[in-house]
Formats: structure tokens, C-alpha cells, sequence
């Protein structure tokens, strides 16, 4: 698969003077719940109005959403607002069920994604659609299995696709429900620019105090769209009720966002914003991961007061550095800097350590 500037038509097809907005509830619960959220979201910059149909739940017992009659209620939401209408899909049968009712967006989901023959069990259904069809990253960090499922749509002659950015699972404890690893994101989108990417704030946070803050540094980064969980009364949601906002607040959440607009700025500076944005991101994660490291810093001072053992082991740290020299070689990285770089590390370990012994 090349990129293309084809790839952007779907979209550029809204004619759009902000961000495309794919809003509504996690899950579709009643006819009036359906209807009352899209009436809401009507008059608003929310181009497709989304709801679950079928929901995967980690555990049986749980409510794994209302099936066909949920379509219905999509179709007529549709024929009283205008709106387009999406929802998941994770099986053949619901994309047959989907494309029956004439449901405009589907999207698979990051549970699926993670499987390749379901992904290309959709393909196969959905071959030659004119509906567009997105696809969440995996629920593991892995690129080349997010790029896959896109591979699989693409080779099915599916031509209005892009691409869902909703985070990482992880067994860390972390701000967010799913960590964002924005450099995977940001790598894709480097391989493929025309290829349109979308943030799910709702499922990277868990959270809907933290919509605004996702979303907006995915706009910085220069994301097409954003996919927010909204609902009339989230407390009660049947399902994430603590990661959807109200109608009201998502129209708040679009005012307040900052939009760059780059119509009058010169090819270099918009390059250049896109590239700064970039770099601000792999700073965050590189303090992120010398953070971690001090930590088990600690961790091994701890054992070496323990066992009465000297701070400096100096056999050790010429293992480390001939080892990252040789590393950072390949990366294009010169002795001097590695050699400077680990060594300032060393020595804030040595430091942290050095505490610990004398406590």
C-alpha cells in the first residue's frame, strides 16, 4: 500500500472549515436515548453520529449492547437529523446487518484489529464498499499490526478508509485508560499523510475531565477528526459512563479547542509546527522513561544497602556504555553524545543511590 493524496477524498468530501466530529453514545440503549443525543448533537459541527451496537465486554455477563434493533433506531435517527450514522463492527454478520440498514461509517475495533483473520473476514464482507471504514489501533503498541488491518481493507478495493487513534492498553498505572504512545500514531502518520487519522480522547482518557487536554495535543499533532463519547445522562450510562460528556459539554469541548489554521502560513512553517509538535512528544516520553529508570535506580540501591554493597560498580557502567556506544552507532548517534548522555544518567543514578545508602 502507497499513500495517496486519493486517500484524504472522503473527507475532504464534508467540506469542512474545522476537524471532522464523530459524537454520540458508547452504547445505544433505548429508541428515546437515540433520538433525544442526536437531536442534541443536530446543530452542531458533529458530522457522524456514532453508537454502539454490539459491545465486547472483557467478561460475560455484562451488557454486550442491543443488537439489530439498535440499527433500526440509527436509520431513523438518520431520516429525522441528516446526520450520517456509524457504529463498530466485528464480525461478518454485523457488517451484512450494518451495510443492510445503510449505516455510513464502521469502524473495527481495537479488540479486532488485534485479530488478523477477523480483520480480514471484514474485508472480505465489506469488499468494493463505498461506506468509509475506519480502524482503531490494536490494544497492543504494535504499528505493523495497526498498518495490517489497513493493508487487509485496502487490498479489499475499500477506498474510503482511515484510521482510529483510541491508546494502548497497559498494566501500568498511568493517568489514562489506555496510554496514548503518540509516537506510534506519529510514526503512521509519517508513513501515510494522506491517510486520516482520528483521535478517540474518550478511550485514551476514561475520563471526560480530560477530553479537552487529549484532544487538543491530538490537534497539535495535526489529527483530521476526534470520535468523543456523548450522552444525555452519562452517570447512568449503561456502558464507560465516566469517559462521556453531555452534548452540551462536547459543544463546549469544540469551542474551546484551538484549531491552527493553516491556510495563510508558508509550506516551512507548517512543516516545521508539525515537526516541533513531534519532537514535544518524544521529549514527554523520554522524561517519561528516565523517570522509570531512576526508579529502578532505587530499586537497586535499596538492595545494595541491603546486602551492603558500594554504590559504584565500575564494571558494570563500562558494560553500559560500550554497549550504548554500539547501539547508538546504529542509530546514527556519535560516541561523544552517547558517551555524554550516559553519563549524566550514571551519575543522577549514582546520586539516587547514594541517598538510599545514607538514609
Amino acid at each position: 500500500m502507497e499513500n495517496k493524496k486519493e486517500m484524504r477524498n472522503w473527507l475532504n468530501e464534508f467540506n469542512l472549515t474545522h476537524p471532522l466530529v464523530i459524537a454520540g453514545p458508547c452504547s445505544a440503549e433505548t429508541e428515546e436515548q437515540v433520538l433525544k443525543i442526536a437531536h442534541e448533537l443536530k446543530d452542531s459541527d458533529v458530522s457522524v453520529f456514532r453508537a454502539g451496537i454490539w459491545k465486547p465486554r472483557t467478561r460475560p455477563g455484562g451488557f454486550e449492547g442491543v443488537g439489530e434493533i439498535g440499527l433500526k433506531w440509527l436509520k431513523k435517527a438518520k431520516a429525522e437529523t441528516g446526520m450520517l450514522m456509524g457504529t463498530e463492527v466485528a464480525t461478518a454478520a454485523h457488517c451484512k446487518l450494518a451495510l443492510e440498514y445503510d449505516i455510513d461509517v464502521l469502524w473495527v475495533g481495537a479488540r479486532t484489529t488485534a485479530n488478523p483473520f477477523a480483520v480480514q473476514e471484514i474485508a472480505d464482507t465489506l469488499k468494493g464498499t463505498d461506506k468509509i471504514v475506519l480502524i482503531k489501533n490494536p490494544v497492543n503498541p504494535d504499528m505493523a499490526l495497526w498498518l495490517g488491518g489497513v493493508e487487509r481493507l485496502y487490498a479489499a478495493g475499500i477506498e474510503k478508509l482511515g484510521v482510529i487513534h483510541r491508546g494502548f492498553s497497559t498494566y501500568e498505572k498511568t493517568k489514562y485508560r489506555n496510554i496514548p504512545e503518540w509516537q506510534i500514531a506519529i510514526e503512521l502518520q509519517n508513513k501515510f499523510p494522506d491517510l486520516p487519522l482520528i483521535i478517540d480522547p474518550s478511550h485514551i482518557t476514561g475520563n471526560r475531565e480530560m477530553i479537552l487536554e487529549v484532544t487538543q495535543e491530538a490537534l497539535d499533532l495535526n489529527y483530521d477528526g476526534m470520535i468523543i463519547e456523548t450522552h444525555i445522562d452519562p452517570e447512568n450510562a449503561w456502558s464507560d459512563a465516566a469517559q462521556q460528556v453531555t452534548p452540551d459539554a462536547l459543544k463546549q469541548i469544540l469551542k474551546d479547542l484551538k484549531i491552527r489554521n493553516l491556510s495563510g502560513d508558508s509550506d516551512f512553517e507548517s512543516k516545521m509546527t508539525k515537526l516541533r509538535a513531534n519532537i514535544d512528544v518524544l521529549d514527554a516520553n523520554l522524561l517519561e522513561l528516565l523517570g522509570k529508570r531512576m526508579k529502578v535506580a532505587d530499586e537497586i540501591g535499596q538492595v545494595k544497602k541491603e546486602n551492603n554493597v558500594a554504590v559504584l560498580q565500575n564494571n558494570r557502567w563500562n558494560e553500559i556504555q560500550a554497549k550504548m556506544v554500539a547501539e547508538g552507532a546504529k542509530k546514527g548517534l556519535t560516541e561523544e553524545f552517547i558517551v555524554k548522555l550516559f553519563r549524566g544518567i550514571h551519575q543522577e543514578s549514582i546520586e539516587h543511590q547514594e541517598k538510599i545508602l545514607n538514609s
